[in-house]
């Protein structure tokens, strides 16, 4: 939990247009549309130098919240250092995410650390979760597909390299508009993947975690124009192995994550998935 201060830093193609000597009074300046503020952190939009770009700048969670987290032996998210490292890292395991602009963090009380992270906009995209709503049932076939394969390679990925998000929905998976709006490419270069400020990383991920990610995801999928087939698909790909083998070897796993999924959808729309058939390759009971 002990975090050393890191100077402000600017990525070098965006060196001439943010001051190097004050980001944090920089950021205070600015004016923007705030997308979500929550206790010690505020991501805004903004604009400067005739470009967008979001800021999300941490001011301390404070102890109360910190013991709270280590009570239940969780790791505390004090600083936006999660973010910066995660939009550094990511891109080279050919993950797609925004472009890092600046980060830094001043002071040594971790209930008090005050940190930030710059990125670029990602003006013209649209989340996954949007995306569903507006396709429904007319979900394009090759196009879900192409979707479903990417997002399972993502996560794959990710739980490879010791990373598990933590919050883990298809509204923090960004496309091209224009993509979107087409559906009928057979590929694309960039899903991208948001909000990293509370992704872990360590030598293997647990299997609680990697429950966590892939339930949040399934629960988040609930009412997008799946089947079954689909499903298996994306447990196919996110295990590198044919259909026949995760259905076979991955059958518990996936038991697991249909319960976990379930729970959040029952808390969230006070009712039961309609669509348990999703599960029937692994018999969810």
């Amino acid at each position: 939990m002990i975090e050393t201060a890191q100077p402000p830093h600017v990525t070098e193609s965006y060196a001439k247009d943010f001051p190097h000597d004050d980001l944090f009074a920089f950021l205070q300046s600015k004016d923007g549309e705030v997308v979500r503020a929550a206790r010690g952190r505020r991501t805004f939009r903004f604009e400067h130098a005739s470009k967008a770009y979001f800021a999300k700048v941490h001011t301390g969670v404070g102890w109360g919240e910190i013991l709270k987290n280590i009570l239940r032996l969780r790791r505390p998210v004090i600083s936006a250092s999660n973010e910066w490292r995660g939009l550094q890292c990511l891109p080279k395991l050919g993950i797609a995410v925004p472009k890092l602009v600046a980060y830094g963090s001043l002071g040594v009380n971790p209930a008090r650390l005050r940190s930030f992270v710059i990125t670029e906009a990602l003006d013209n995209t649209i989340t996954l979760e949007v995306l569903c709503r507006q396709w429904r049932d007319q979900f394009p076939e090759n196009f879900k597909r192409v979707l479903i394969n990417e997002i399972a390679r993502i996560t794959r990925i990710l739980h490879e390299h010791g990373m598990n998000h933590r919050d883990f929905y298809l509204c923090h998976f960004r496309i091209d508009a224009d993509v979107a709006a087409s559906a009928c490419s057979d590929s694309f270069d960039g899903l991208y993947l948001m909000d990293l400020h509370r992704v872990q990383s360590r030598p293997r991920v647990p299997l609680r975690w990697r429950v966590k990610d892939l339930a949040g995801l399934l629960f988040s999928a609930f009412d997008a124009p799946m089947t079954s087939r689909d499903l298996l698909r994306f447990a196919a790909r996110y295990r590198a192995a044919s259909p026949r083998q995760a259905r076979q070897q991955d059958r518990r796993l996936w038991r697991r994550v249909y319960r976990v999924a379930a729970r959040l959808y029952r808390a969230e729309h006070g009712r039961p998935p309609r669509n348990k058939g999703l599960f029937e390759p692994w018999r969810v009971k």
